[in-house]
């Protein structure tokens, strides 16, 4: 696997929960990485991204709530999710990307609930 996603868990609406993304140091060091999300029913969706120099991009859905960020010494990216709705729900994945496409398959992800 060479990306691997972590943190979720059961949540409350309006509650925090942090997302956590660990990359091998190859692919860490030169690509840009996203997270993605897919509810039951509905399509994989991209939500935020962070280039290696660190530019963040979020979809309106999000922004304002999350926040993506990256630690380089770790190899990792994270996930700050704050207000949580229930509408958030969903497996969460991270990948990376090059322009906007993914790079790698996908692995297990990590389950988010909101619960109302």
């Amino acid at each position: 696997v060479q990306l691997q996603a972590s943190g979720g868990g059961l949540v409350r609406a309006g509650g925090s929960l942090r997302l956590s993304c660990v990359a091998s140091a190859s692919i860490f060091s030169i690509n840009a990485i996203a997270w993605y999300r897919q509810a039951p029913g509905k399509q994989r969706e991209a939500v935020a991204r962070i280039t290696h120099e660190g530019t963040t991009f979020y979809v309106d859905a999000v922004k304002g709530r999350f926040t993506i960020s990256r630690d380089n010494a770790k190899n990792t990216v994270y996930l700050q999710m704050n207000s949580l709705k229930p509408e958030d729900t969903a497996v969460y994945y991270c990948n990376a990307i090059r322009s906007i496409s993914p790079l790698f398959g996908w692995g297990q992800g990590t389950q988010v609930t909101v619960s109302s």
